[in-house]
């Protein structure tokens, strides 16, 4: 007789039904079977023969294993399965079923773990394995500065034009606000498109990536004394110390939109215990900006100083680096840049990865992008730890932004006085500002820092375009809120915009004429703000949503949408959400005539 389950502590041992473990039964004089726990650990750590559900076709384990080569000794990494998810996608024009159960199989993983992962981000498309995929897929941006530019009007005419098997899809901004309307043929990306210019790249199949930019090389680069800082601290030379006091005086903060003090972040995690890692973000999803695109398309290896003096002064013994999957030419300019330091390192080099997003803005939060890299959906963590203590793989991770990094080794050289010499009314510093909308001469621009919009648009950006005057402008993106032309002599800073219910962020500064609603662009961004919420909590996820739908309303409900703000602000438990009010208040505060409803002082 078998007895019922009974787990004995002392002697060590369960009691089971003979049906479980039968390579470990041992009949006793009792008749009871018994089974020595070291004997069922062992029995759970060894791996299945083959895990539950669906069992992958040879064939497409075949069509997997030739994209992502067969399993190492250990297995696959288990954070390389976005990298291996983009194989498949670029191969195939999707995701199929098939390849996914494969897939899932070759990385010992559960095909719901990995169906999970896939369906998080824009940029995969899961099929069917009856379905056929498209042959061309075509973006046409639809935020902000697109839209004013006439993204409207172009996918509605490629949509109803285009041939058969494409595929013309509405995408959140594409980081290319300067080349207005911005689409993407394949991993072509298009400037100022036209239906025409579109449609004579999908006759062609012409869908691979544009030419590399004539960007700054390796050897024209250290000729003109590049990575010399990095080697003086290599060598000694020059004291880790003496850099991040540098950082400190010139005041250099965060220029990925937090503007958490450089030098401090630095002695925060060079403090953690070993082993340090960092990772890089250049997924600047935000709607308006593209200033990291220019900088690293034009000079990449003063990024990639500016990258090793932190992992050398910080003590990061890997880095990670987070693009986002618009910038096919990037990607390829980096890759080619990247191997070529390698080849010919001017000081000993950490590890790093490059590694590719798939069309999620939230991956712009320190967190989510984290939680990708390590082939995660990509949904902020809540807080504490912070990443600084507990980040990347569970280790002390610096986290920087592309432009941060790219100015560190300008500063050393000319000094923080230098460097704080600049800026205007009160304020200290340069910025890159990227401006986009109803200006002559949209682009990056470098400017002091507090520069206000009004000589910003006339002193960098050659004024407004003609038959067109300011009437609003959004100083910080999306996520910046919208002020009035009256208030364009506001200093563009850190701290300045605060008391007007707005924030300089990632300074994605873009602007609006007479001919344009604040209703408008307001209701554009909250849309953005629905579709990139990652859905993980209820007051960005709903709150988004409902607030679209209100806001698109010819008279707004200023009692519903003001809690809706509220909310949003108070419990959504990363930037997104917390953000995504400003342009209701914005637009309730000072254009409250566009919406029906009694304005605020």
């Amino acid at each position: 007789m078998v007895l019922p389950e009974t787990f004995a502590r002392g002697a060590g041992f369960y009691n089971f039904s003979p049906l479980d473990f039968p390579f470990f039964m041992q009949a006793t004089p009792s008749h009871e079977t018994r089974i020595g726990l070291g004997q069922v650990r062992e029995q759970l750590r060894r791996p299945r023969a083959q895990l539950k559900g669906r069992q992958p076709s040879d064939a497409a384990r075949a069509e997997v294993r030739a994209l992502i080569g067969a399993p190492p000794v250990g297995g696959h990494r288990r954070d390389l399965l976005i990298e291996h998810l983009h194989a498949l996608n670029d191969h195939f024009q999707g995701l199929f079923e098939r390849h996914l159960v494969a897939l899932a199989a070759e990385m010992r993983l559960s095909v719901v773990e990995v169906y999970e992962v896939a369906s998080f981000y824009h940029h995969f498309q899961i099929l069917q394995d009856d379905e056929v995929a498209p042959a061309i897929t075509v973006r046409v941006c639809d935020s902000l500065s697109c839209q004013l530019a006439g993204a409207g009007p172009l996918l509605t005419q490629l949509q109803r034009d285009v041939g058969a098997r494409v595929q013309v899809l509405a995408a959140p901004c594409l980081g290319r606000c300067e080349q207005a309307p911005a689409a993407q043929v394949g991993q072509k990306a298009v400037a100022q498109a036209t239906p025409a210019a579109v449609q004579a790249l999908v006759a062609a199949r012409d869908v691979a990536p544009n030419a590399l930019p004539e960007a700054i090389g390796l050897q024209a680069y250290r000729a003109a004394g590049g990575y010399a800082l990095a080697q003086q601290l290599a060598r000694g030379e020059r004291p880790p110390e003496s850099v991040i006091e540098v950082l400190e005086h010139a005041g250099l903060r965060g220029l990925g939109g937090a503007g958490f003090p450089a030098g401090r972040k630095w002695r925060i995690v060079r403090g953690q215990a070993a082993p340090r890692l960092m990772a890089v973000n250049i997924d600047e999803g935000e709607p308006g900006t593209f200033k990291d695109r220019t900088l690293l398309e034009r000079e990449p290896h003063r990024f990639l100083e500016g990258m090793l003096v932190a992992a050398q002064v910080v003590g990061c013994e890997a880095v990670y680096i987070y693009l986002r999957d618009e910038y096919h030419e990037a990607r390829l300019l980096l890759t080619r840049e990247l191997a070529a330091l390698q080849a010919d390192p001017p000081c000993a080099l950490p590890r790093i990865e490059l590694r590719r997003g798939a069309g999620a803005y939230i991956c712009g939060e320190e967190s989510a992008m984290i939680e990708s890299i390590e082939g995660q959906r990509g949904e902020p963590r809540l807080r504490p730890p912070y990443i600084a203590e507990v980040g990347l793989f569970g280790r002390p991770t610096l986290e920087h932004n592309f432009e941060t990094l790219y100015w560190v080794r300008e500063l050393v050289e000319q000094g923080a006085e230098a460097f704080a010499a600049h800026g205007r009314h009160g304020r200290q510093g340069l910025r890159r500002y990227s401006v986009s909308g109803r200006v002559k001469h949209p682009g990056v621009k470098l400017a002091p820092a507090g520069i206000t919009l009004r000589e910003l648009v006339d002193e960098h950006c050659g004024g407004m375009l003609d038959g067109h005057a300011l009437y609003a402008y959004l100083p910080g993106g999306a996520s910046g809120g919208i002020l009035p032309a009256r208030l364009a002599d506001v200093p563009l800073d850190f701290d300045t915009l605060q008391p007007y219910g707005c924030f300089i962020g990632s300074a994605a500064v873009v602007v609006l004429s007479e001919h344009d609603k604040a209703r408008d662009a307001a209701l554009n961004v909250m849309k953005f703000f629905a579709d990139e919420s990652c859905g993980q909590c209820t007051p960005c996820r709903v709150g988004t949503a409902k607030a679209a739908q209100l806001m698109a309303r010819e008279v707004w409900d200023r009692e519903t949408l003001e809690d809706l703000a509220q909310v949003m602000a108070d419990a959504s438990i990363c930037g997104l959400g917390q953000a995504a009010p400003n342009p209701i208040r914005g637009v309730l505060t000072h254009f409250a005539h566009e919406v029906g409803v009694e304005g605020q002082a």
